[in-house]
């Protein structure tokens, strides 16, 4: 039933108001061939039981990551999430200003803020961190502004091997920048910064003491790109940077369909007034208590638009506090055992294909995504394993396919996955 809020005599005036006599009269002005003289060929409405059975039978068509073994990555992760997030993120101390300027009203929103900055900053091993960002693409090309504001420089140097969706960003970024962006490991007195992503795109980890050493001597800022932050439960924390940037989805986040998902961005202090998005404060109030304000906030909105760091204009408010919610549930032992129990799950899975005939493993080192060669067309394969209930990875260039387990991925998945792949070879 629709809801009309307006009554025949509401209408009535309403139309008496305008000077006709019915709403048809509206329309006098549109062409007669233009207008409707039978109802569209849609179906009729239903009641709210009715539509929700047919969404949910349409819905049911699909093949998702909890209906069938998944083994899907590449920047977007399956986690699971403890119910108590959903629960605490609905409470009333969080349901404050969505923008909060007025800090005597939005303590509830300012403190989760300066936590997630301080877990940010225990994670990644810099000294500030911001508010959030929109995603890690974002948040990356972000970093490669910032990098060429500070050197003053304008070429960038991208290792291969970083999120080619974070690559098509970064161009759109750079679109009307003067600079270039040169694929590998080389740097000169004109690079402003080394873009590495770790683990890489293909599951690698990299090596940051070359490029550390490299940006040292050229002068160049070196920006980590991290997908996937719970490798940083196992992996050294990328100190040797001087900007990390990534995507924290795997944390509190749902895949959503690709979106939203949770951007973060952290620096060195000396980077602090260069940073993009907001920066969240400890103070102390009139009565000695602590108490949070906005305390940077370098966007057009804010200053004069020469002085601006950025142009984004919020932050991924609910999802850093879904996030800040999470970890604080996990804690730093349990944040650690979830990346153990990540590395296992990919490492069961990576012995079990490399027995799979034809299938070879490719990486020398993964956290819990690796890249394999297959004998046939990966994109064949997948389509193939998808028709018999296995989302079977993504499939990249001629044979490679790259695959993913998380805490989620049980030996059963598993063993379904190698009977299926040794079907469909």
């Amino acid at each position: 039933m629709r809801y009309l809020p307006q009554t025949a005599a509401d209408r009535a005036a309403m139309l008496a108001d305008i000077g006709v006599k019915t709403a048809d009269d509206l329309y006098k002005d549109v062409p007669a061939g233009m207008l409707l003289t039978k109802p569209v060929n849609l179906p009729s409405h239903q009641g709210e039981y009715t539509v929700e059975r047919t969404i949910s039978a349409l819905a049911a068509q699909n093949l998702h990551a909890d209906g069938a073994p998944f083994f899907l990555g590449a920047g977007c992760y399956n986690h699971h999430i403890p119910s108590t997030v959903d629960y605490i993120i609905q409470r009333s101390e969080f349901l404050t200003a969505y923008t909060p300027y007025q800090p005597e009203i939005a303590q509830g929103t300012l403190m989760y803020l300066f936590e997630f900055q301080s877990y940010i900053c225990n994670l990644t091993g810099m000294d500030v961190a911001n508010a959030s960002m929109y995603d890690g693409a974002t948040s990356v090309a972000e970093a490669v502004l910032m990098a060429k504001r500070v050197t003053k420089r304008d070429n960038v140097t991208v290792v291969d091997g970083l999120h080619p969706q974070y690559l098509d960003v970064l161009k759109a970024y750079l679109t009307h920048s003067e600079g270039t962006i040169t694929i590998g490991d080389k740097a000169d007195d004109t690079t402003a910064c080394v873009v590495v992503q770790t683990p890489n795109f293909y599951g690698e980890v990299v090596d940051l003491k070359p490029l550390r050493a490299l940006c040292d001597k050229t002068g160049a800022l070196l920006v980590v790109a991290i997908n996937e932050i719970v490798s940083l439960g196992m992996l050294p924390a990328p100190k040797e940077a001087d900007i990390v940037a990534g995507e924290a989805q795997s944390i509190g986040v749902p895949m959503s369909f690709g979106g939203p998902h949770l951007g973060f961005f952290a620096c060195k202090e000396g980077y602090i007034r260069q940073m993009p998005g907001r920066l969240c404060g400890e103070t102390l109030d009139a009565d000695g208590k602590r108490g949070y304000v906005l305390t940077l906030s370098t966007r057009e909105q804010h200053i004069r638009r020469e002085k601006a760091t950025s142009n984004i204009c919020t932050n991924q408010g609910l999802c850093a506090l879904a996030f800040t919610v999470h970890l604080s549930l996990l804690g730093e032992e349990g944040f650690k055992q979830l990346a153990r129990l990540n590395h296992e799950a990919a490492c069961d899975l990576a012995d079990a294909l490399a027995k799979v005939p034809g299938v070879k493993v490719l990486n020398k080192t993964f956290f819990n995504e690796f890249t394999v060669e297959l004998p046939k067309n990966s994109a064949d394969v997948v389509e193939a394993l998808a028709d018999i209930g296995i989302i079977g990875g993504l499939a990249l260039d001629g044979n490679k396919l790259l695959v993913t387990a998380t805490e989620l991925t049980t030996p059963e998945h598993i063993a379904a996955f190698t009977a299926a792949l040794k079907e469909v070879l």
